[in-house]
């Protein structure tokens, strides 16, 4: 079963709703933080991302980090103003960008539950990222980050969702990036039916966020170690969408070199190991990879090397295929959570943005993926695996700054 919890969102009041709300405070480096965030002193960026208001050397684990972190959501508090709700609800909040359209539950979700794995996972998370979001949350007392949930589809959650958001919303507006955010506040008795629909969802799956629930966890932990009140620490913030509505797009891959060779070394190199044809941009099918190499896209078919046992999901990802294959036997990447020549470069930004880094010389190949299917996800969720790093991107995005969560 899963819970959820009805919380006082500290949100912004309506007509200040686009300007405060912002990109994930983790889509975006410090540069490109800075100058989403620069002439609107309401952006949420000066909270989740507070380094862009020092100097432009400063560590962004620094201490003074998290203090300015601090001070610039007091001043927010009351510049823009952000409202804290006077009683405990749940929230609608869909997302739309062209004619694809996603609506999920804002709620608290427990960490109980994350803990025990009712609340399942499908990747690692690295100990800096989650020491940094620990310290946020624990300087401002308040979760600023959205966990984006899914969950196997449910009639009943469907229905209270469709009686919800009939109603006018509380926000909707379009962000620069042209993604439409609209969320609607339940009333009480759609929350009562809400909470029992989602008692008999068998459990919740952690698309996009595993960081920040992370993170919430941590800070339950270390509230209590210091003898603070943790009550409102046992959930966290959190969006649930329905698995037939959520969206994967590909995350795709660029190596700075090519381990010693010319490019056309490399391409016989690989087509000794597999097929490989001229091919466009992206790929059309599942076991297929588009290649950017030398000013030309290739596509490489990745079904020779696929594991003989059909029951090994994780093995028969094309991630998994490419990097064994391709990226540790050829090119030398053997870790690419650590490994610094390889990047990563989610699918939203389009094959143009690989080809314009390889051919700027700032990287030397490029491999364009197919989106990996909710279905795979869960599937390794629900037997406990963890899948390769850098497996999906979701899109479209939740904004920071519309609902938060105070501890």
């Amino acid at each position: 079963m899963a819970s959820i919890r009805p919380f006082r969102a500290l949100r912004p009041a309506p007509d200040v709703a686009d300007r405060v709300s912002s990109v994930p405070y983790d889509v975006v480096s410090t540069e490109e933080a800075r100058a989403l965030a620069a002439g609107n002193p309401l952006s949420f960026l000066h909270v989740t991302r507070s380094e862009i208001d020092l100097p432009a050397d400063t560590d962004a684990y620094a201490p003074a980090v998290y203090e300015q972190a601090m001070r610039n959501f007091e001043e927010l508090k009351r510049a823009a103003p952000l409202v804290l709700e006077p009683e405990p609800c749940v929230y609608f909040y869909r997302l739309r960008i062209g004619a694809f359209e996603q609506t999920g539950l804002a709620a608290c979700y427990s960490v109980d539950e994350y803990d025990r794995d009712l609340i399942k996972k499908h990747e690692r998370t690295r100990r800096e990222k989650e020491d940094d979001r620990t310290r946020h949350i624990v300087t401002t007392r308040a979760q600023t980050g959205v966990v984006f949930l899914t969950y196997r589809a449910s009639a009943d959650v469907d229905a209270v969702a469709a009686r919800v958001c009939a109603a006018p919303p509380l926000y909707d507006f379009t962000a620069a990036d042209g993604v439409t955010h609209t969320v609607w506040r339940a009333e009480r008795e759609d929350t009562h039916a809400l909470a029992a629909a989602f008692s008999r969802v068998p459990a919740l799956y952690i698309a996009d966020g595993h960081h920040r629930a992370a993170s919430a966890a941590r800070t339950r932990t270390a509230l209590k170690k210091q003898g603070a009140d943790a009550s409102e620490a046992d959930s966290f913030l959190a969006v649930a969408f329905p698995d037939n509505q959520v969206q994967i797009l590909p995350y795709n891959r660029l190596v700075k070199d090519l381990a010693g060779r010319a490019p056309e070394v490399f391409l016989e190199a690989l087509k000794a190991k597999l097929p490989v044809r001229p091919g466009p941009p992206a790929p059309v099918r599942k076991g297929e990879v588009s290649m950017f190499l030398a000013g030309a896209w290739h596509t490489i078919d990745l079904r020779p090397a696929r594991p003989a046992d059909a029951d090994d999901r994780i093995g028969g990802l094309d991630v998994s295929i490419l990097q064994k294959v391709v990226l540790d036997e050829l090119l030398g990447v053997a870790d690419p959570r650590t490994d610094k020549r390889i990047d990563f470069v989610g699918g939203a930004r389009g094959t143009g943005a690989l080809e314009q880094r390889v051919t700027s010389g700032g990287a030397a190949v490029a491999f364009s993926m197919y989106p990996v299917t909710v279905d795979d996800l869960m599937a390794i969720a629900d037997a406990g695996g963890v899948m390769p790093p850098k497996s999906t991107w979701f899109e479209p995005k939740l904004r920071d700054g519309l609902l938060v969560h105070l501890i």
